[in-house]
């Protein structure tokens, strides 16, 4: 493995991490779509700041690209108060305005600088490393992996300093500002933070990975965890893996390194969602399916209960008939409703047993004290196996 792909991977693994915890915020505050408006609504900035040094490397550009994404949320956030437009049509009206005013000064001004479209939108890590910091002939390494290396040291300090301040501010605005702390100014210093990190990857990586490391690893966490400190760690680590695996399959396929890194941050978010333990989908589609056949298990012995001194009413073939179920719901409420030791069948008349009495009275005292809620404690009490 070369010099070159070394500092590629290493780039690529900066960005992933300075990009993850911003946006771990960000996915919490449900702000993500904020992400694309900066990170195209900087443009102009970035374009002004070269106009004014004529330098694509001047700190000024990060500046100012960072003020106009600042800029952006300003707006978005003052065309959301008037109570016209919701959040997302107003960040629908704002970036597309900013980034075709930078596509503008561009096109008319700077048509022979690299700043072109296709580099701002796309990006390209494989020439990050060409791009070196040269002093007194002494070559300190590509300029984009220390410009990340800079921006995550600062966002890992300010994350260490504010925590307490950005966790509170985050799930509780109130209780923030009743402890003594600003969430206009932790609002505002986030989305700073976000801007500046952005700028600094735009360069190597292009708006398009830049918000896919920003959200993609972020989203994934969240389906996984509700500690915040887990869900930092764990996008940082999806964004490390996707940039790593990313690098090895744009190498094997000689494709586009950026587009290889998108796609398996999106693989990776895919499984989440299909497989985590308590939010994926399948898991989901399985407790529903649980949860139908636990009522129909209460609407089963609330049926033997009232019941209980007609042995027609309770013969195990008249289930179907009486009840109006299917046979496979039939077979699977009879199975949950001996393994819990809730009933007896003798010669195929059904009877509740001590335990299967006392849970059918205590969920129908909270039926009608309409406290449903209880029902599934209740469950936990009573239950050994689950539908």
């Amino acid at each position: 493995m070369s010099n070159i792909q070394i500092e590629i991977q290493l780039i690529a693994c900066l960005v992933a991490i300075a990009c993850a915890i911003p946006g771990t915020f960000l996915v919490l505050r449900k702000m993500a779509l904020i992400t694309d408006a900066i990170s195209h609504s900087i443009l102009p900035g970035i374009v002004l700041g070269f106009f004014i040094t004529h330098d694509l490397s001047s700190p000024l550009l990060i500046i100012l690209a960072a003020a106009t994404g600042v800029l952006t949320v300003v707006l978005v956030e003052f065309i959301q108060k008037t109570g016209l437009v919701k959040e997302d049509t107003a960040i629908g009206l704002v970036f597309p305005a900013l980034f075709s005013i930078g596509v503008i000064l561009i096109a008319q001004n700077a048509n022979d600088v690299h700043l072109d479209i296709d580099a701002v939108l796309l990006g390209e890590l494989a020439f990050a490393p060409f791009d070196r910091i040269l002093i007194n002939d002494t070559d300190l390494g590509p300029k984009s992996l220390w410009t990340i290396g800079i921006i995550l040291l600062v966002t890992i300090i300010l994350l260490f300093t504010f925590f307490k301040e950005l966790k509170i501010s985050t799930f509780d605005k109130g209780l923030a500002a009743s402890l003594g702390f600003s969430p206009v100014l932790i609002h505002y210093g986030l989305m700073t933070i976000s801007s500046v990190t952005t700028v600094g990857a735009f360069d190597a990586v292009g708006a398009i990975l830049v918000i896919a490391l920003m959200i993609a690893p972020a989203a994934t966490a969240y389906l996984l965890t509700n500690d915040l400190k887990k869900m930092i760690g764990l996008a940082c680590i999806f964004g490390i893996s996707a940039a790593l695996s990313g690098y090895w399959i744009a190498h094997l396929l000689d494709t586009s390194i950026s587009g290889a890194m998108t796609t398996v941050l999106g693989v990776i978010f895919l499984a989440a969602y299909l497989f985590a333990p308590d939010k994926g989908l399948f898991t989901v589609l399985y407790r529903q399916k649980q949860q139908r056949i636990e009522v129909s298990l209460l609407t089963f012995l609330l049926h033997i209960r009232n019941h209980s001194d007609d042995p027609k009413e309770c013969h195990i073939d008249h289930l179907n008939e009486h009840i109006n179920w299917q046979k496979v719901t039939s077979k699977s409420v009879l199975d949950l409703a001996l393994k819990n030791n809730m009933i007896h069948i003798s010669d195929d008349i059904i009877s509740l047993t001590p335990k299967g009495k006392k849970f059918t009275k205590e969920a129908i005292n909270y039926i009608i004290k309409e406290k449903n809620t209880e029902i599934e404690h209740m469950k936990d009490r009573f239950f050994l196996f689950r539908g």
